[in-house]
């Protein structure tokens, strides 16, 4: 064979094993780009997140007591207001008009009646005072016993507890007591007659039935109103709660004393709260997209001292997040990581400069983090946001995290 012969099949046979090392290159899946990140402990906060608004917890409509003609309102709203003293409108009745038979009998009932409701608040006034003062005894009993070593500290709460509630009761009953006194004066009103008791009344004075302020002023000028129309709304600012409207679904997952965090209302703390109730009845409300939904009332009490919320007042939008699940020391994964297969779930776990499908068992669930019970180890890495090109065995190439310029 002479050499230009051998020289042809050696340079004929190179090219043909490049070509079949060109072949097997292009034909061998190249490495898939993924993200990674890995598996670690910690401590698992669940929550559930809504849009929520502050309210006060007894708010007072001032209403007309009768027909009549009530005075110009120089109150404003944000005025302060002091329980039977502050006047908060005058009236001027109109000529009486003679009552009829039927008319006056009615009348006369109710004011029988109103006089029988102020003696029945009068009476649970007592009662709860008496209340009162025997909680009060108690706990002055339970921190002598507790300073001494014989009651324990939760005994003590206990004690406290009950004698704040007591005390707040009271409060509500001497509310009651000058509503029902109120409701007394226009029962009064009612049985006026021309030229009867009506003689020499030039006007009434409506005061306010709590110390607080004036929330809003209905009606501002002289004019004649009719009975029962709103003039003025008082409340106490400083008794303020929270409340969200949570779909039911979410809304079965809250129980009474759950811690809650009320943030984005516009101070640079985050507010400590805890449920307070959940409405037993719910509500439909139409979505922003259109959806109906059922929605139930979840109402919160705000625990940081009112030097903290001072600023917040009724009708305010928060950010309410009822804390349902606390868990230390959890093994943790990305909740990208997760996909479904089958019943359960799964993850693409590093190996090497592989990847492996593996079955995992997951817990409670946040929208970043996902509680593993089984399946995964502290310290493993897996694929976030998998693709459909990432698959068991598939080789991949980590993707280096950006660098801040």
């Amino acid at each position: 064979m002479q050499r230009s012969e051998r020289r042809r099949i050696v340079i004929w046979g190179v090219l043909g094993i490049l070509t079949v090392a060109l072949l097997v290159a292009a034909l061998v899946p190249r490495a898939a780009s993924v993200d990674l990140a890995e598996v670690r402990r910690g401590d698992l906060v669940v929550t559930l997140d809504h849009e929520g608004m502050t309210r006060v917890r007894d708010r007072f409509t001032i209403a007309a007591p009768f027909h009549g003609r009530v005075q110009r309102i120089t109150l404003e709203p944000g005025d302060l207001v002091t329980a039977g003293e502050t006047v908060l409108a005058a009236f001027r009745p109109t000529d009486p008009v003679p009552l009829d038979l039927r008319s006056r009998t009615m009348a006369e009932a109710q004011l029988r009646a109103g006089e029988a409701a102020l003696d029945r608040a009068r009476a649970e006034r007592e009662w709860i005072h008496a209340e009162r003062e025997f909680a009060l005894a108690a706990h002055q009993r339970a921190r002598q016993l507790a300073a001494e070593g014989f009651l324990p500290e939760e005994a003590l709460e206990a004690a406290a507890t009950e004698a704040r509630a007591r005390s707040e009761a009271l409060a509500a009953a001497d509310a009651a007591v000058r509503a029902a006194r109120h409701e007394l004066e226009a029962a009064h009103a009612a049985l006026l007659e021309a030229g009867g008791s009506g003689k020499g009344l030039t006007a009434m004075e409506l005061r306010s039935p709590v110390s607080g302020v004036v929330l809003r002023r209905m009606r501002e000028s002289e004019a004649p109103v009719p009975a029962g129309e709103p003039l003025l709304e008082v409340a106490d600012p400083a008794d303020l709660e929270v409340i969200a409207d949570y779909l039911s679904a979410d809304a079965v997952r809250i129980r009474p004393g759950m811690p809650v965090a009320i943030e984005q209302w516009g101070g640079e703390l985050e507010l400590r709260g805890r449920v307070q109730r959940v409405e037993p009845s719910g509500f439909m409300k139409i979505s922003a997209l259109g959806v109906e939904e059922q929605r139930v009332w979840v109402v919160v009490d705000l625990e940081d001292p009112r030097e903290a919320w001072q600023a917040l007042g009724d009708g305010y939008r928060v950010e309410v997040r009822v804390v349902t699940t606390q868990r230390s020391d959890v093994v943790l994964a990305p909740t990208s990581a997760l996909f479904r297969r089958g019943d359960g779930w799964a993850v693409f776990v590093r190996d090497g400069s592989r990847v492996r499908l593996r079955a995992v068992t997951v817990g409670e669930r946040t929208p970043l983090e996902a509680e593993i019970l089984d399946g995964l180890a502290p310290g493993e890495q897996v694929v976030v946001h998998p693709s459909d090109a990432v698959a068991d065995g598939r080789r991949v190439a980590p993707v280096a995290p950006a660098r801040d310029s």
